[in-house]
């Protein structure tokens, strides 16, 4: 079967943008044109492809063509600058990451990947590789290392993270030691309630399941400036707090005891190849700042 590439872009706008009217804006077409070429695709394939709601989601078949397309695209952006043809239109590209990983080292793996524009989707590495499940980003940066079904998987290496608070704080709650009963006091800071950092390093700490009082705060900067503040503890990647720990801002709860996650990349199969830029660019960035793992 042939398909119209126009309509198959419109679908992948469609569950992009979550709307018909984001994909008309996207597309510079009407809505009535997103419809019509929607209700085409749809009648010749004899399938829903759109789960209309709020947002628009796509159904199995959908979220595959919507793949297939952006693969087509990616694929073509690739040929002309193989053959230095007029470049395209840049790709649209949509990748999972967490926010550390955003945060910390990301960033320059994409400024060095030319005709893309990057859709990032921000969720736990824990959870992240559910959105590869569900056919909605191309690849994701996550702590899962079996391959999603139809997709690859390769080590990035692990991002250590370390349990610290201010001086104040360790001197108000943690004066006696790094206790279960001095944790399970203490107000902690988590980023959201997908974050488990702080449970598992609890755990590594006292052998124990520890639930404390949580501050919740889903930003990177401002987490950290909440546990420099005296707010409560939390788990920061070293990275990012290198400076506050060599001026005593910020100290370790456990020196003795980092975190280490290991982080992988996996990239749908089909996408492979056009991603082969990114995948690279990523591999690089990763080396500069996470620590390398065994190979599995």
């Amino acid at each position: 079967m042939k398909y119209d590439y126009a309509q198959l872009a419109t679908l992948a706008a469609i569950l992009r943008g979550g709307s018909f009217d984001a994909a008309a804006a996207e597309l510079s077409i009407t809505p009535s044109a997103v419809s019509q070429r929607i209700r085409a695709l749809e009648e010749r394939l004899g399938s829903p492809l759109i789960e209309r709601g709020h947002p628009c989601t796509g159904t199995e078949v959908g979220r595959r063509l919507a793949r297939h397309a952006e693969a087509v695209e990616l694929l073509e952006s690739q040929l002309a600058r193989d053959i230095q043809a007029p470049a395209p239109a840049r790709s649209r590209l949509r990748i999972a990451v967490n926010a550390d990983s955003l945060t910390t080292w990301i960033i320059p793996a994409l400024a060095q990947v030319d005709g893309m524009m990057f859709d990032m989707v921000i969720d736990d590495q824990d959870h992240s590789a559910d959105w590869l499940k569900r056919g909605a980003v191309a690849g994701a940066v996550t702590s899962n290392a079996a391959a999603v079904r139809g997709c690859n998987s390769r080590a990035l290496g692990a991002l250590r993270y370390v349990a610290c608070a201010s001086p104040g704080f360790v001197a108000d709650h943690f004066a006696d030691g790094v206790t279960a009963a001095s944790l399970r006091a203490a107000p902690a800071l988590r980023f959201n309630p997908k974050d488990r950092l702080q449970n598992l390093w609890m755990r590594h700490a006292t052998g124990q399941d520890i639930t404390p009082d949580w501050h919740q705060i889903a930003a990177a900067d401002a987490f950290t400036k909440a546990v420099e503040h005296g707010l409560g503890w939390g788990m920061i990647p070293e990275v990012l707090i290198s400076d506050q720990l060599a001026r005593g801002r910020i100290t370790r709860l456990r020196p003795d005891l980092p975190l280490d996650t290991p982080l992988y990349w996996q990239v749908s199969r089909i996408m492979a190849e056009p991603l082969s830029d990114l995948t690279r660019a990523l591999h690089r960035a990763a080396r500069a700042v996470l620590i390398p793992v065994a190979p599995d």
